[in-house]
């Protein structure tokens, strides 16, 4: 194929023309959205982990197939081998879900290692599989005093590091232990209302991107180093 004008380091073949009907939705769609929840703290009380039940009340309101992955007893990421129990646990849900909502305390600015670590064993490639990329993510925070936006920023960036699709909202709920009651659910308030607001964000933007996420994600880069990788295959073999 001839070069492009103006692109010639441009593979012509390699390079896809997006159009609307390109991006039609394949796949099973028959069933509800699938969303992943991951906490942060191991606490009796703790209130990431009432927020993040409050956030899967709301999504399984919507019609979604919810899950909260457990941290107990998840060893340190290196620590043991990828076979164990929890962590075959926490990889085969990434793989089910659609969507994953991540929920941290704040502790000394940053999320905690609880979270970190859950995010640590999730590896950005198992085989021919992503078991993060295409994903869309919602990202929330629970801090003992004043409203901070450290987690939530962490946890953006960790986001786009796996490869999801972060919505633009969020939810920072400053002295948690104020809006929760002795049950551990969330009282009324401005803070409540935007939790609903990023589920409901959350929810629709799933909606809109399951079936599409291979296409989406189907990168020109990528096209031209496989290529470029069976070419060398074919010269190996002469």
């Amino acid at each position: 194929m001839d070069k492009i004008p103006n692109l010639p380091n441009i593979q012509p073949e390699l390079l896809d023309l997006p159009t609307p009907d390109k991006l039609a939705p394949t796949g099973d769609l028959d069933h509800p959205p699938r969303i992943l929840l991951l906490y942060g703290s191991l606490r009796e009380r703790s209130f990431s982990r009432f927020l993040t039940e409050e956030a899967a009340r709301i999504l399984e309101h919507f019609g979604a197939e919810v899950k909260i992955f457990d941290p107990m007893e998840l060893p340190m990421v290196g620590s043991v081998p990828e076979t164990h129990p929890k962590v075959v646990e926490l990889r085969e849900l990434c793989l089910w879900s659609e969507g994953q909502v991540w929920c941290s305390p704040e502790r000394h600015g940053a999320v905690t290692a609880v979270m970190k670590n859950q995010i640590d064993w999730i590896p950005l490639e198992m085989g021919a599989i992503r078991p993060s990329q295409g994903r869309t993510l919602a990202v929330m925070q629970v801090c003992g005093g004043s409203q901070s936006f450290n987690v939530v920023n962490t946890l953006r960036l960790l986001g786009r590091w796996m490869r999801m699709f972060t919505i633009p909202n969020q939810s920072s709920v400053p002295m948690a232990y104020k809006e929760f009651d002795d049950a551990g659910r969330m009282r009324p308030s401005g803070y409540y209302d935007r939790v609903v607001d990023v589920m409901e964000e959350l929810f629709k933007m799933t909606l809109l991107l399951r079936g599409r996420t291979d296409y989406l994600t189907d990168r020109y880069s990528e096209r031209n180093e496989r290529a470029r990788k069976a070419i060398d295959r074919q010269i190996d073999k002469l």
